[in-house]
């Protein structure tokens, strides 16, 4: 798609949502955004956007639209039979940006008629998208997936098309679980080298060289447990769908949960 021609609606201006909208901007798309929050409207027009606050003449409007809400229940409205986004022209491609779970981007795909619904979760977390250098999963067919690559390439410094609809987020999920339990481990390792007087930034640094070297110790004190326990709560659910057994899943669960209020007393390097 050629950013002359092509014009793109983002829904959910929030942390990753707005940095995207930059990006977008700046690639030459013509790019519409809304929120929930008319506040988010200075944030949008800043960036060079266009803020329509109605969802369905957004999707009149837009060849693609990125949907960049909080949660599950969000993206059901907006694609219901009734939603706004089915106020969509016949052709438009609609990439959930959300983490949900696999069946429900599946479920709205086969109802979503002449749209085309695919699910493209972003990694690398809030310093990424500022950056423009996230990492996009992307789950459809895939002449829909070369069709949306370029303006994924806007924001995005690598594109994967992991297969079919529903497969990034299983990607993101896989991500997730992997990225929380370092987490986890890089606090309680960090605590304990503390409280033995070492110097963490020495020791972080030397770590970032061993077989210990992991994303999240990378981005100390860049990145959010906002969406930890949520991303958790995902990862259980799908399991249990599966009949599989992930012990480490919930305990990480249960100690994000611990962790996110206190953060093991490393605030200086964490947030």
């Amino acid at each position: 798609m050629s950013a002359m021609t092509t014009t793109v609606g983002l829904i959910g201006a929030g942390r990753m949502g707005t940095p995207i909208i930059g990006h977008l901007v700046k690639k030459g798309y013509t790019t519409l955004a809304s929120d929930l929050s008319p506040a988010r409207e200075a944030l949008v027009t800043e960036r060079g956007a266009r803020w329509v606050a109605n969802n369905a003449e957004l999707a009149a409007q837009s060849d693609v639209i990125l949907v960049c809400v909080g949660f599950d229940a969000e993206v059901r409205a907006l694609l219901a039979a009734d939603g706004p986004l089915r106020a969509a022209r016949p052709g438009t491609i609609i990439a959930i940006l959300s983490t949900v779970k696999p069946e429900t981007v599946q479920e709205l795909a086969a109802a979503a008629g002449e749209l085309h619904v695919v699910d493209s979760t972003v990694c690398r977390g809030g310093a990424a998208a500022d950056e423009g250098t996230l990492l996009s999963f992307v789950g459809g067919p895939a002449d829909v997936v070369e069709r949306l690559t370029p303006v994924l390439r806007a924001y995005s410094s690598d594109v994967v098309h992991t297969g079919g609809v529903g497969t990034a987020q299983v990607a993101k999920a896989a991500n997730n679980s992997i990225l929380w339990a370092c987490l986890v481990a890089n606090h309680e390792a960090l605590a304990l080298a503390q409280t033995y007087g070492m110097d963490i930034d020495v020791l972080r640094g030397a770590l970032m060289m061993s077989s210990a070297e992991n994303h999240a110790l990378e981005v100390w004190g860049k990145q959010t447990m906002a969406w930890a326990e949520d991303d958790m709560v995902i990862v259980q659910e799908m399991a249990a769908q599966a009949g599989l057994s992930l012990p480490q899943v919930g305990l990480n669960r249960e100690l994000c949960r611990a962790l996110k209020p206190r953060r093991y007393q490393l605030e200086k390097y964490g947030r």
